[in-house]
């Protein structure tokens, strides 16, 4: 299966009829913490039109006292597009202190067990079926076979779990290491059919800088993140976010 067809990876081995595909195409920030309602509608300028937000996972960095359901519906009704992205286990080589790993062994059962936690999570905020789920796989020296092995094993287990729930796969990784991987992964069975790549080079676009081949990912399944840490003050609110150019699934709000 050719990855890239965001909608059919999603969907060819699922029986249930799936929601139509919710697309937002522009630009979109991410932060750790899901700003307040009021910065929300503050930063409501027109810059940006999509906001990523931590929905769970234990290596999740950051509190969330604000996101809620009601929240996320007043800030869909507000207009917003809202990516959820959710800090799953990391790979068994990652020099990191993140409290959850997986293994060789356990790849396969922790990704299916982080799915099914993502899915109550993005469910229990309002986001349906038929959303996408953007799984974030930090930095690894993905030469380590056995590492890279285990971390496929485990992305695999993740999207296959996510798409018999009827939510659309996708993976958050950087261009030199984790998003790599799955773009260069010879086997593509059940790896997500959304891509998110990170690559600060400050350049507001999924095509021109897109790393690999140009027929990968291409019916609205690419994100990029192409600057981090920009402090930017909106209506009076200054937030500090990692600007991203989007052309990809959002959720389908509740």
């Amino acid at each position: 299966m050719a990855a890239g067809a965001g909608f059919a990876a999603q969907t060819s081995m699922a029986a249930t009829a799936w929601p139509a595909q919710k697309t937002y195409t522009g630009r979109a920030f991410d932060t750790c913490t899901a700003p307040s309602l009021s910065a929300m509608k503050a930063w409501r300028t027109g810059f940006y039109g999509a906001a990523a937000v931590y929905i769970g996972g234990k290596n999740r960095g950051c509190a969330q006292p604000n996101l809620t359901k009601s929240w996320v519906k007043s800030v869909n009704a507000t207009g917003w597009k809202v990516i959820p992205l959710y800090v799953g286990a990391q790979p068994p080589c990652q020099k990191s202190a993140n409290p959850e790993r997986f293994t060789s062994s356990t790849a396969a059962s922790v990704g299916a067990s982080n799915a099914r936690d993502a899915v109550a999570k993005a469910s229990a905020l309002g986001m349906k079926a038929g959303s996408p789920i953007y799984l974030n796989m930090e930095s690894y020296d993905i030469t380590d076979k056995a590492c890279n092995d285990a971390t496929l094993t485990y992305v695999r287990s993740f999207t296959k779990t996510l798409r018999n729930a009827t939510y659309r796969g996708g993976l958050y990784g950087f261009s030199s290491s984790s998003a790599a991987a799955i773009a260069t992964a010879a086997n593509k069975t059940d790896l997500p059919g959304n891509l998110w790549y990170a690559l600060w080079d400050k350049k507001n676009t999924t095509t021109t800088d897109w790393p690999w081949k140009p027929t990968q990912y291409t019916n609205h399944s690419r994100g990029h993140q192409y600057m981090v840490n920009s402090k930017e003050t909106r209506g009076g609110h200054a937030i500090t976010v990692d600007r991203n150019a989007w052309d990809a699934p959002v959720a389908i709000i509740g």
